[in-house]
């Protein structure tokens, strides 16, 4: 057995932490910069922090998934201010560009140079900048993630710079700061969180380390995700959503995905759909693919058993199965209202080139079993 483990160097969980970053800047410098995707009333809880400390700060606001052009543009301006420490604040867009701007400040070329499969795919030389990262959401555990997910508009697809140098410095994980998230919201990133507690669970390399922390994390959105959907003032669910979030941060920083994420970087490239979202549609329809190509063509795999924890862990009952699991998610999506992909404008015109990329995509190769295209193209089929 041999695996690695390595994660953002300080993690502070707990309601009400969003008050120590006083005294954390300390620690660095006074000059920041801030990325925020956060509501007004956060980033002026944040920005009053640090006029206490009386810091230097300039503020950029990110309110959607970045592109390419969008990251240098943030990159060209924080380098003009010669800032010291970037402050990442919001959701998994906000996040990812603080991280690559962290990264590209600090190493020479374009943006381009790292990117994987549209770029050069070149490995950052040099430590990313000092960040802070502070999420909003209880989803993409981007705080502890070593990968920011960039959109390329010219290319049509979402592809990730990827590097141990994203990691950030500090992650202040506050669940009050998810309480003002509205249940639509609240639906999609959790189950965006739930997804990523699922793939690196039943992936072709788990760890024992990313195990426990996936079950972990499926047993709490089990028992949380309908408290927060039904009545998002619940403190104690919201604490719940974000240690499952950032129990699958962890996860899939030191594991793999599968084909839920494996497609949703190339559907991500054809239609404005929001990632949780197409990530939220496609988890039960690809559960129940995998579940079906592991009995009928690998009966013995371990991802069988591992599907059957899952169901164990959502369903509360120790005769659950493999089915139990899917049915569990599914069920969820139907009370919560997933919208199906084609809401967005996907439509079977898409589905040759999305598969085409989506075979060639990292997190595919995580996928328990290799899938063919048929069964590509049935999950998206499903997913309309």
């Amino acid at each position: 057995m041999q695996f690695e483990f390595s994660t953002t160097a300080r993690i502070i969980f707990g309601s009400g932490k969003l008050n120590s970053i006083g005294s954390l800047i300390d620690e660095y410098s006074t000059k920041v910069l801030i990325v925020s995707g956060a509501p007004q009333e956060i980033s002026d809880r944040l920005l009053n922090q640090l006029d206490l400390q009386d810091a230097n700060f300039s503020l950029i606001k990110i309110d959607h998934e970045p592109t390419v052009e969008e990251v240098r543009e943030v990159v060209k301006n924080a380098r003009i201010g010669s800032y010291h420490l970037l402050i990442g604040i919001g959701g998994g867009s906000a996040l990812d560009t603080a991280k690559a701007t962290a990264a590209l400040l600090t190493n020479p070329g374009d943006i381009t140079d790292y990117l994987e499969v549209i770029g050069l795919n070149k490995p950052l030389i040099n430590p990313s900048l000092p960040l802070i990262a502070i999420p909003t959401t209880s989803g993409t555990g981007s705080e502890v993630t070593r990968n920011a997910v960039i959109e390329s508009p010219d290319h049509h697809i979402k592809v990730s710079l990827r590097s141990p140098y994203l990691l950030p410095r500090i992650a202040i994980v506050d669940p009050e700061l998810t309480i003002s998230v509205p249940p639509s919201i609240t639906a999609i990133t959790g189950l965006d969180a739930l997804t990523q507690l699922i793939e690196p669970f039943t992936c072709r390399s788990p760890n024992p380390l990313t195990d426990v922390l996936c079950l972990e994390g499926i047993q709490r959105v089990a028992s949380a995700i309908m408290k927060v959907y039904e009545d998002g003032s619940n403190l104690h669910a919201r604490e719940d959503m974000s240690l499952a979030s950032l129990f699958s941060g962890l996860a899939l920083a030191n594991a793999k995905l599968g084909a839920v994420h494996g497609l949703a970087g190339p559907i991500g490239g054809e239609i404005p759909a929001h990632h949780g979202a197409i990530v939220a549609s496609l988890l039960p329809h690809v559960m129940a693919t995998n579940i079906y190509a592991l009995i009928n063509r690998s009966p013995h795999h371990p991802a069988l058993e591992r599907y059957a924890k899952i169901g164990i862990m959502l369903n509360g009952d120790p005769a659950a199965t493999a089915d139990t699991a899917f049915q569990w998610v599914r069920n969820f999506c139907l009370h919560a209202n997933i919208q199906p992909l084609s809401s967005f404008g996907l439509t079977e015109s898409h589905f040759t080139k999305i598969i085409e990329k989506a075979l060639k995509a990292n997190s595919m190769k995580g996928n328990p079993i290799t899938l063919t295209e048929d069964e590509l193209r049935n999950i998206l089929q499903r997913s309309l």
